[in-house]
């Protein structure tokens, strides 16, 4: 939740400069990524030789390592900086609705009229609009938060989203398909047995962020309400849900992929998910470290394999990056050009910060299509109650959207354990 009393006029962005922004940004990753193949490989000939590494060596790898992550999130900021919008967009032309939404929702903002809203959510027939529930943003703001969370929220990116109108999304699925078989031209036809259905929920949770601002800064004219509104919430949403996509556990809250029940892969059924081991408490195996990936990789079945993602937080991937092939290539691969995703064995990285750091028995890595494996469902509408009295000098925007998750392909997502 952004609590925070300070709110800043979004900047406006200039193609060119951001472009060599971006640019800069991917030069300075590769540049870091040579030095830390460089120095491990270093690191792993003191070890063929010494049978340890030299301490210079590991302070001189993990320093490296370092600016190799802050490499990393500079790039995908500058990335992320450079897709937002200018200000002053194109007000809507071809809807009269929506622009008069639009000015009547930047009028509440500026100045607490509601009296424009109101009008126009009793034409609507909204459920639940007024001082007490807030007033609906117009449709680009809530388009434009919900572009940005995409953005940034690692498993939103690449899930399935779906977005909904009623509190909860129902979807039936078959746990056994019909009995079938193979005829002769005049052999008989017995009848099929018919499928066991059963039915996943996926129910809607309210996500709330408050930002603030002065009155300073809403009653000058330049500034693009919608804009500043879709900035200053989408890190407090994105926090938020990267966090429950991953672990919640569906107490008001979306239910996360590692929330569900896990069992080895070799016992493996529908409603839990598979793991494949290690080899070593907390660790990768001594001998062969990339072995437990190949296994994981190829637990997962080649419908699904095609379209997968590893998933990982930052520490993990630190530790992922040193390991190596049987021919002594790399396993992790930086992005090829910017805006492109690093690979994992030929297949993309997504870092995910709310995933578990490598300990005794943790599950810290995922592989699967997520976009089959997890479905993120969002409830229409995006609601803001404006708050000028509880924190004076500061007008607060009391800020809600409903979201929901949960696995729906139990067979599309297989998890790493570190564990022997």
């Amino acid at each position: 939740m952004d609590t925070s009393l300070h709110a800043a006029a979004p900047e406006t962005k200039n193609a060119p400069s951001a472009s060599a922004e971006v640019a800069q940004a991917f030069d300075e990753f590769a540049r870091t990524f040579d030095a830390f193949r460089e120095a491990n490989d270093e690191r792993l000939a003191q070890i063929e030789t010494r049978l340890a590494p030299d301490v210079v060596t590991e302070e001189k790898l993990a320093r490296i390592d370092r600016a190799l992550d802050d490499a990393q999130r500079r790039l995908d900021r500058v990335q992320l900086d450079s897709r937002r919008p200018v200000l002053g967009g194109t007000p809507e032309r071809r809807d009269p609705t929506a622009a008069e939404h639009k000015s009547a929702f930047d009028l509440y903002v500026r100045s607490g009229e509601a009296a424009g809203l109101k009008t126009l959510e009793a034409k609507a027939l909204s459920a639940g609009s007024g001082p007490d529930g807030g007033y609906l943003v117009p449709t680009a703001v809530e388009k434009e938060v919900l572009s940005r969370l995409a953005a940034i929220s690692p498993i939103r990116a690449i899930a399935s989203v779906r977005v909904i109108s009623s509190g909860q999304y129902k979807r039936a699925f078959s746990t056994a398909g019909p009995a079938t078989g193979w005829v002769g031209e005049t052999a008989a036809r017995p009848q099929t047995a018919s499928p066991t259905l059963a039915e996943l929920s996926f129910p809607a949770m309210e996500l709330y962020a408050m930002p603030a601002a002065t009155q300073t800064l809403l009653d000058d004219a330049i500034v693009n309400i919608d804009d500043w509104l879709a900035s200053e919430v989408e890190t407090a949403f994105a926090t938020q849900e990267g966090a429950a996509f991953v672990s919640g556990d569906g107490i008001n809250k979306p239910k996360g992929f590692l929330a569900s029940t896990t069992v080895d892969e070799t016992a493996w059924a529908w409603g839990s998910l598979g793991f494949v081991e290690t080899g070593a408490a907390g660790a990768f195996a001594a001998t062969d470290p990339a072995d437990c990936l190949v296994d994981l990789v190829y637990a997962l079945k080649a419908g699904y394999r095609q379209n997968a993602t590893f998933v990982m937080n930052r520490r993990t991937q630190s530790a992922v990056r040193k390991l190596k092939d049987e021919s002594g290539a790399y396993l992790w691969q930086p992005p090829g050009a910017a805006g492109q995703p690093a690979t994992l064995m030929s297949f993309p990285v997504v870092e995910a910060e709310d995933m578990p750091n490598i300990a005794t028995g943790s599950l810290s890595i995922a592989f699967g299509d997520f976009r089959r494996g997890y479905l993120v469902v969002d409830r229409a509408g995006i609601r803001i109650l404006r708050d000028p009295y509880s924190a004076k000098p500061y007008v607060l925007f009391y800020t809600t959207k409903r979201v929901g998750g949960g696995v729906q392909d139990y067979d599309a997502i297989k998890l790493l354990k570190f564990a022997a």
